[in-house]
């Protein structure tokens, strides 16, 4: 895989991120779960800067998240939190969806072994942000 679709493919992953930090985040109402996750949001925010520097540099711009996974990812939401609000049941919703972006980012690590190195930090940034993300959620598990 090319710069261009490992970028698009974790600025994808970035912004469903920040999506489900969202909308977990209206369904909490304790602080401790709150400010953890307000804190993860700004991780994916440095990551995407870092993301939106390499487009610009290479005079592109990323693709949008497709609406139909948008759509996913709010209902699984949606669904998944119906009956249990609990810290326990939205940190679970939150390490399955990092379990998610770990598998997809080693995916396009040993896929993509031409990629530049500027993109593999990048990469490799994003999925220890995922994995410390996973570390920091147990204790409300």
């Amino acid at each position: 895989m090319n710069d261009l679709t490992i970028l698009n493919e974790i600025h994808k992953g970035v912004c469903m991120g920040k999506d489900s930090i969202a909308m977990v985040a209206q369904k909490s109402t304790d602080e401790k779960f709150k400010n953890e996750l307000s804190y993860q949001y700004n991780q994916y925010q440095e990551t995407e800067k870092r993301i939106n520097e390499k487009f610009e540099a290479i005079g592109e711009i990323p693709d949008d998240t497709p609406m139909g996974e948008k759509i996913m990812g709010w209902t699984g939401i949606q669904f998944n939190t119906m009956n249990d609000k609990t810290n326990s049941q939205l940190s679970e919703i939150m390490i399955q969806g990092y379990d998610m972006g770990i598998i997809k980012g080693v995916k396009l690590l040993n896929q993509s072994p031409e990629a530049s190195k500027d993109v593999k930090d990048i990469l490799n940034g994003f999925i220890a942000f995922q994995e410390n993300s996973i570390d920091r959620l147990k204790k409300f598990l």
